[in-house]
């Protein structure tokens, strides 16, 4: 995403408020297919790393997709956002090289994981140098790839969010700007991107995607040799501004910021019991074509959404984001962090989870099984909604499946009415057996800021 925390703060800032959102293209069908829905974003996780995680978590916990941080070469430097600063299309960077990526997507897929690139196409690297991969370039000049006449006339910073032109043709935070609209620059955009297709990427995520005209992303889309690949762009929502994420959902899906910052207020703030019409009810983008989360690495650093310091609540968010029908997740899985800038540990290599300050949220126990409560309620619509008005609330999903959080300071008891068939049920958030009556009801409770999930087909723990 964004290549600098200064950026980060302007673009939280320019995305703060949430308004009705504005008709816009017509959408695509994009949403992952099949019932795995779910993405671990392992921000910063060198390839080897991440063919292990496929095959010993991310496959058996049933993830659908893992998202790779930007693969092609960049700037040298050890912060996180070098990753962002593109030098050439080589993958060269600092994750790995491009035998580690082939056998990185190969073990993923070995293990049902599709992998999900973070592409970079707005922009090219400021500055001059030699690149990760030994590159050399300049700020306009990218030997062998581009030079001056393949960036925008505009060469000041992006100041005027309000101005679609000031928008989509000047610099993002001084970085080179790419005349998307050229024939040229479409062509090897989609080179890149076909290149990726040809060692078996499955999906990209589209960074900066709101820079770019919409028009030019679909010029670059229709150039794919897999025109219909997963494709998930990053639009952040502003009151206000001239450019808005509905634009985008003719390409594919578009990350809906506005269901992170909502989550931190709800769980911070307000009530859980708002949550009962999440999503469109609340004038988000059609969850047919939206990516959501409860962190990005972007946001994490800003302080716009929850974050791995924000305990139960960062925790609970996600089980609720796991739970309930809106959109496709993306689960954040980074390490930890003091220095916003700060790049991974070890180089991105991971050594075990929990070790180096490597978070692995996707790993935690409390979000990591709901992934197969989500794929084994996929479809299902919410059912038996209950909530005490307060921090408390209860939910099912058709008769597949039902979840409980408290998010009260207090223990809750009570009996729940759901849609289960009668039979013994593992309750996944406590590994104890939970017995729904003939009725549909059981009785449970549950300590303050814990959950409670069970579906069919787990009925021991």
């Amino acid at each position: 995403m964004t290549p600098s925390r200064s950026l980060t703060g302007v673009l939280a800032l320019a995305a703060a408020a949430a308004v009705v959102v504005l008709p816009g293209a017509p959408t695509a069908s994009a949403a992952p297919p099949g019932v795995k829905d779910v993405t671990a974003v392992l921000f910063e996780w060198n390839f080897a790393s991440v063919a292990k995680e496929c095959t010993t978590a991310l496959g058996p916990a049933g993830y659908g997709y893992v998202q790779v941080s930007p693969p092609a070469e960049h700037i040298q430097g050890a912060q996180w956002w070098t990753s962002y600063q593109p030098v050439s299309y080589k993958i060269a960077g600092r994750l790995g090289d491009r035998t580690a990526f082939q056998n990185m997507v190969n073990t993923c897929h070995a293990a049902g994981v599709k992998v999900v690139v973070d592409a970079v196409v707005n922009h090219m690297a400021a500055g001059g140098g030699t690149g990760t991969g030994g590159s050399s370039y300049t700020k306009y000049d990218y030997p062998g790839l581009y030079s001056s006449y393949d960036f925008d006339d505009c060469t000041a910073r992006i100041s005027d969010y309000t101005n679609r032109w000031n928008v989509q043709h000047c610099e993002l935070v001084g970085l080179a700007d790419l005349d998307t609209g050229e024939e040229y620059v479409r062509k090897t955009v989609a080179g890149y991107l076909n290149d990726l297709l040809t060692l078996g990427v499955d999906g990209f995520r589209i960074d900066a995607a709101k820079h770019i005209d919409t028009s030019d992303l679909a010029a670059v889309k229709s150039r794919l040799t897999k025109p219909g690949v997963y494709w998930k762009q990053e639009v952040i929502h502003g009151s206000g501004e001239a450019v808005q994420p509905t634009e985008y959902t003719g390409n594919g899906d578009v990350q809906e910021f506005r269901y992170a910052y909502d989550l931190k207020r709800v769980f911070t703030n307000e009530n859980l019991a708002y949550l009962k019409n999440y999503g469109e009810g609340w004038g988000y983008m059609s969850g047919s074509v939206a990516g959501v989360f409860v962190d990005n690495h972007d946001t994490e650093r800003n302080g716009s959404t929850l974050n791995y310091k924000d305990g139960a609540n960062y925790t609970l968010a996600n089980v609720f984001m796991l739970a309930y029908p809106y959109g496709a997740p993306d689960v954040n899985s980074g390490y930890e962090w003091s220095d916003a800038d700060a790049g991974p540990p070890n180089g991105g290599a991971v050594n075990a989870c929990w070790q180096d300050g490597w978070k692995c949220q996707h790993a935690w126990p409390e979000i990591s099984r709901m992934v197969a409560f989500r794929n084994a309620t996929r479809g299902e619509p919410v059912g038996n909604w209950w909530d005490n008005g307060g921090d408390a609330i209860a939910f099912g999903r058709g008769s597949k499946g039902y979840v409980a959080v408290n998010h009260e300071s207090g223990s809750l008891s009570r009996t729940f009415r759901t849609g289960l068939p009668a039979g013994a049920y593992c309750d996944i958030q406590n590994n104890t057996t939970v017995t729904v009556n003939s009725s549909g009801q059981f009785t449970a409770t549950l300590g303050g800021n814990t959950a409670l999930a069970l579906y069919t087909g787990k009925s021991t723990c």
